[in-house]
């Protein structure tokens, strides 16, 4: 359930029919279509193409792939079905290694198999069933209450600055970055945003403007390489950005490109704040130079609009995403407080 005052106008995910049923991001925004998995290699499929993404999201879809795993092989018996699910946590988990919420919420699955080991395939497919729904809603109500901590940080009229997207599309709930924003908007608040476009993959220019633009948000897109220039000129009051892993010493990864935005901000002494869900820390590692960084196919930077870039011999390095020190941040919010 969203907010009692935030509205949402699609769902990114939902269990309909004994399938997973997902708004396929590759589509958008030409295409809103769905994509549906009824097996774990699906899910998981879903997952490494960015059908599916976003930290949060990827954690509540990876919960219901153990659970269609174990849909898939309950006719198996004793340690030939936890095997199967063994070898499908491992497929999950291979699919993106940066987001933690992926392994958080594989954990947990893991976990109930181990508890319940006397019981039949049946009964464990009912019980990682059940689990992955209380993952998603848990998602929702974490959304909320970040959307409702984020709002005290928001003035009566604010022009906030968002890179990526962190929204409804990215979580199982009305987003953490565009949940604050949702939230402050439902309060009576004028909000205003600018979205970066997130190169290579355009997650900002075509999953936040859609989205925002769908919630009817007063959005404005820019090119990356615009935000210092807007940042110079005045016109933010302040930034917000999601997070994929957050260290112990508050260190995070987020979209490529988040770290320099970061040091814009800082110089410009323009607040910069980061939304996530406590799902997102990861107390096993000291700092961000411990945070492994996906690094994707070539082909994301090669694409230009309808072309290609084709140069004989040329070398291309994308990161998925970086990591910003913690004494750039002004503050994370959590569905737990504010962590300054």
């Amino acid at each position: 359930m969203e907010s009692d005052l935030v509205r949402l106008k699609f769902e990114t995910l939902r269990w309909t029919k004994g399938k997973l049923r997902l708004i396929d991001q590759r589509k958008l925004p030409q295409q809103f279509v769905y994509f549906d998995c009824d097996d774990h290699k699906k899910v998981a499929y879903a997952i490494k193409n960015l059908v599916v993404r976003g930290a949060p999201a990827i954690g509540v879809a990876a919960g219901y792939g153990m659970a269609l795993a174990a849909k898939e092989y309950r006719d198996l018996k004793g340690e030939s079905f936890f095997k199967k699910l063994k070898r499908a946590s491992e497929t999950l988990a291979s699919t993106r290694p940066t987001a933690v919420n992926l392994f958080w919420a594989l954990k947990r699955q893991e976990k109930l198999i181990e508890s319940n080991l006397a019981e039949t395939p049946s009964e464990i497919f009912k019980l990682l069933l059940q689990e992955a729904l209380q993952i998603h809603e848990e998602d929702r109500q974490m959304c909320r209450a970040i959307g409702e901590n984020g709002n005290k940080l928001i003035p009566k009229r604010a022009t906030i600055l968002t890179h990526c997207n962190a929204g409804a599309l990215a979580t199982g709930g009305i987003g953490t970055a565009l949940g604050v924003i949702y939230t402050a908007v439902s309060k009576g608040k004028e909000v205003k945003v600018f979205a970066d476009e997130t190169r290579p993959v355009l997650q900002g220019a075509r999953l936040t403007a859609w989205e925002l633009r769908r919630q009817g948000i007063d959005t404005t897109l820019i090119c990356d390489n615009m935000a210092g220039s807007l940042l110079a000129s005045g016109a933010i009051d302040l930034v917000i950005v999601g997070a994929d892993r957050i260290a112990k010493n508050l260190d995070f990864a987020n979209k490529i490109g988040t770290y320099p935005l970061a040091v814009l901000a800082n110089h410009h002494k323009v607040p910069l704040y980061v939304a996530a869900p406590s799902s997102t820390f990861d107390q096993s590692i000291p700092n961000g130079s411990k945070i492994v960084i996906e690094e994707r196919d070539k082909s994301e930077v090669l694409q230009s609009g309808k072309g290609k870039i084709n140069v004989r011999g040329l070398k291309v390095y994308n990161p998925a995403f970086d990591v910003t020190p913690a004494s750039l941040v002004s503050a994370i919010i959590t569905e737990k407080g504010i962590i300054p």
